[in-house]
């Protein structure tokens, strides 16, 4: 089952080229760029760990690509991910957030449904690994 999270999650994998012109564009806008990586990927998992700290003062997406590189040598089997962070209002919001990187065999995620008193409906997201 392919995890959809973030922008263009619907579409193919982004090549390294397309990842590129993506980061060009967030260090266009002076958005900061962070890199996170997850082994966990329930949608309700919003803690993944940072690979290095998000870069402020990167002009060119080269150093962004190098990080991504390592951080993709060290943890080939998890997904990883690109943070975009505007800090234009005086906070750091993301305004950009997509995976760039996801292991050989993703995990299933099956949703359990339980009608409760009343009209209450409760959801339990379940992880399964592949052919369970």
């Amino acid at each position: 089952m392919r995890i959809t999270q973030g922008a263009f999650s619907f579409l193919p994998d982004l090549t390294d080229d397309q990842i590129s012109k993506q980061v060009e564009y967030c260090l266009d806008r002076e958005w900061a760029i962070g890199i996170e990586h997850s082994d966990d990927p329930h949608p309700r998992n919003t803690y993944w760990e940072m690979w290095g700290n998000p870069m402020f003062d990167l002009k060119d997406p080269k150093g962004v690509m190098i990080e991504l590189q390592e951080c993709r040598q060290a943890f080939p089997d998890s997904y990883i991910r690109l943070n975009a962070f505007d800090n234009s209002r005086g906070v750091e919001s993301v305004v950009l957030s997509f995976i760039v990187n996801r292991p050989k065999i993703e995990p299933k995620i099956a949703m359990m449904r339980t009608e409760r008193n009343g009209r209450s409906i409760g959801y339990t997201h379940m992880v399964r690994p592949v052919g369970q």
